[in-house]
């Protein structure tokens, strides 16, 4: 098992910064690539931004060019910088790992994900 544990989420008005921290502990082989998601009220859980071991990013249209993923393998820790915020980013964030099982060099999905318990980022207008 995995637990992912998120902090930094807040209250900022629009145009301002806050930074996600997701650590993950327990067994830290069964992942590999970490992400942020969010879900705001009423709407559906969606991508905000991923992040390979090595470090390739993915982010949705919406957060590019504002938001900055990044992560420290020694500190099993996947960073979210999120600046010029707007009201519409506003809320619950979740970080994710799907869980992998490593195989002769290479990682395969096993179809399951770890979840953390989820941030509240408030933009006010």
């Amino acid at each position: 098992q995995v637990q992912l544990v998120e902090s930094g989420g807040g209250l900022v008005q629009a145009g301002g910064s806050l930074r996600l921290s997701c650590a993950a502990s327990g067994n830290i082989r069964s992942i590999n690539n970490m992400g942020w998601y969010r879900q705001a009220p009423g709407k559906q859980r969606e991508l905000v931004a991923t992040i390979t071991s090595g470090g390739s990013t993915n982010y949705a249209d919406s957060v590019k060019g504002r938001f900055t993923i990044s992560r420290d393998n020694a500190k099993n820790t996947v960073y979210l910088q999120m600046n010029s915020l707007k009201p519409e980013d506003t809320a619950v964030y979740y970080c994710n790992a799907p869980r992998v099982t490593y195989v002769n060099g290479n990682y395969y999905y096993t179809g399951n994900n770890y979840w953390g318990q989820g941030t509240q980022v408030t933009v006010s207008s």
